[in-house]
């Protein structure tokens, strides 16, 4: 693992980019990913957040800067490293911060992500939760949890389902919690992002408006076919 600055410092203020491509994607491959990642240092990114053991590994070696890591397992429910099983992997591979779904809803395993939280502690990482919801965020920076991402906030029950960024959510969760709060999910230009920190973001992350050439090019296509 690379030597970093404590990764909360590190995000401080600034952006974390989020190397990732879904199932099926022409970009889901290791090196690809790999280069995205440098692409992001280059860049000025202070993160990358990357999904998997095996690109958590590759990226980490590749790049200096802290590395988010998750292990996204199916695509329902609780799928963002649902276990402490898969949490202790993406420690394990390099990852700094292990990022995991958070929300009320059951585990698979039946674990708790309380139990999640002690195990990448003791696994020398800190633990960044993935929440929808006001109650989840503050119940999650109660468990222990290093940073409370708004990710879920959209995709999971009792959420509101909306085009823009939740900058309620993160607005709330910055005065209810002393958690670093990160802004996360359909963030899509640079104004929404800096509007997250002066909402009270402690960073923000941005995926899909960087990193996802096949989503963005479905975007310009569909716009100009129903003109």
């Amino acid at each position: 693992m690379t030597t970093t600055p404590s990764p909360v410092a590190a995000v401080a203020g600034r952006l974390i980019v989020s190397c990732q491509a879904p199932e099926g994607d022409p970009m889901r491959d290791t090196a690809t990913l790999v280069r995205l990642a440098r692409s992001a240092e280059a860049g000025g990114a202070a993160a990358v957040r990357v999904n998997g053991p095996e690109v958590v590994d590759a990226v980490a070696a590749a790049v200096a800067l802290p590395v988010i890591g998750l292990w996204k397992d199916g695509d329902t429910g609780v799928y963002i490293t649902p276990t402490v099983r898969h949490a202790l992997a993406v420690a394990e591979a390099g990852a700094h911060v292990v990022a995991a779904d958070a929300t009320a809803r059951p585990r698979p395993d039946g674990g708790s992500f309380a139990d999640l939280v002690t195990a990448v502690h003791s696994a020398g990482a800190l633990v960044m939760a993935d929440v929808a919801t006001l109650e989840e965020g503050v119940l999650a920076a109660r468990q222990g949890a290093d940073f409370v991402s708004t990710t879920l906030s959209g995709y999971a029950p009792g959420s509101p389902r909306q085009s823009g960024p939740d900058l309620e959510l993160v607005a709330a969760l910055a005065r209810a919690t002393g958690t670093p709060v990160v802004a996360e999910g359909r963030i899509g230009t640079p104004e929404e992002a800096a509007e997250a920190l002066a909402r009270g973001a402690h960073s923000v992350v941005v995926g899909t408006a960087i990193t996802a050439p096949t989503a963005l090019t479905h975007r310009f296509a569909t716009h100009l076919t129903r003109r």
